[in-house]
């Protein structure tokens, strides 16, 4: 359900033709780091169950089988040949990620989040991709993973820096927009055209200055409106304004937008009391690593994520039944959170050895669902 978002946000226009660009071969990283590969092809390409679905293969062959989504969880490429495909530094990242980030934007609507998980200088380089496609950075948060991820295993003197112990989880929303204006602009550009002085704004949402101030502000002060202050506004302007430019704040020129359509042009989210931007969790150990089976069993994924972190940033951007897309999975934690927590999950991953081992997970964790 897109509701306002349809007739908000218009469609991407159309890139140009040009001529194909030659794209460069990704390093391959075949046998590099894993301590786990198997041989065998997954049992099977999908995995379905009645809150999850996922696909082996590139998530681009998939993203138009999937709900709009309500979060994206992205931990995809590095830059630190972490995977086959991955690329070999920061440099090839913006290239990798566009693809997928203009998907995301298609799929997206005012009400979508996107956490953007990475290493400080892989963010760095891809933060210019998502702002081009519509996505509006809101807060960076820092996983930190502790001393003991580095403990007796780095030489400062030949890395010549301080170790790092830390990655990064960007949150981003989709920028809303009405007639391809930014929300801001739109709106003081809507209560102009009533003629009405800009200060009376304040007089229409009882409020001393907060409407100037804040709710028509046109750089980084600006708030988006409560509920209830946008239909005093709406209301007063239709009511007050010149006759010949009614419907005032209208997204089809017939009829005023509602306060109900106005909550839909942002995001969800809810900060547990107490919760900050710096994670401090150690690594994935214990229980919660996936291992290869028997006594001896080995690790399968070098950097597994938490699953409370994963709870965490999906509880906070989203309601129960949404959409939650993990277009990268691995070992799909994503999904398995989103799953526990009640929202429907859609995931791809392109190695069949993470593939094999997540849809192992995400079926004992349906086994299991019912007991937690």
């Amino acid at each position: 359900m897109r509701g306002v978002a349809e007739k908000e946000i218009e469609p991407l226009e159309e890139a140009p033709e040009v001529a194909p660009r030659k794209r460069r071969a990704f390093t391959s990283t075949v046998g590099r780091g894993k301590s786990i590969v198997r041989e065998e092809a997954p049992a099977t390409s999908l995995h379905k169950d009645e809150l999850v679905q996922v696909h082996y293969g590139d998530s681009l062959n998939f993203y138009k089988e999937w709900d709009r989504p309500a979060c994206i969880v992205s931990d995809g490429a590095y830059g630190v040949l972490g995977f086959e495909g991955d690329t070999s530094d920061h440099t090839g990242m913006p290239e990798w990620y566009d693809r997928h980030v203009e998907r995301w934007s298609k799929a997206a609507t005012p009400q979508t989040t996107l956490w953007f998980w990475n290493s400080e200088i892989g963010w760095a380089a891809v933060h210019p991709i998502l702002e081009k496609h519509g996505w509006r950075y809101v807060n960076a948060n820092i996983w930190d993973k502790g001393i003991g991820h580095i403990a007796g295993n780095v030489n400062t003197t030949k890395i010549r820096r301080f170790p790092v112990v830390s990655e990064v989880c960007v949150q981003y929303v989709f920028e809303a927009r009405v007639h391809g204006k930014l929300l801001k602009h739109w709106l003081l550009e809507e209560w102009k055209r009533t003629g009405l002085p800009v200060r009376t704004a304040n007089t229409a949402c009882g409020v001393a200055d907060a409407a100037v101030r804040k709710y028509l502000d046109q750089g980084h002060l600006w708030y988006w409106m409560p509920v209830a202050m946008f239909e005093k506004l709406v209301a007063y302007a239709n009511e007050h304004g010149k006759h010949e430019g009614r419907p005032y704040f209208s997204v089809d020129g017939r009829t005023p937008m509602s306060g109900a359509e106005w909550a839909k042009t942002r995001t969800n989210f809810n900060c547990p009391h107490g919760v900050t931007n710096v994670w401090q969790r150690n690594a994935v150990r214990g229980a919660e690593r996936i291992k290869t089976h028997g006594t001896s069993g080995k690790a399968v994924h070098l950097n597994q994520k938490p699953l409370d972190l994963m709870s965490r940033i999906i509880e906070a951007a989203t309601k129960e039944g949404e959409a939650i897309w993990e277009p990268f999975g691995g070992l799909f934690t994503g999904c398995v959170a989103a799953r526990r927590l009640g929202r429907r999950a859609f995931g791809a991953e392109t190695d069949g050895t993470y593939f094999h081992y997540g849809v192992e997970r995400l079926i004992s964790e349906a086994s299991q669902h019912p007991l937690l």
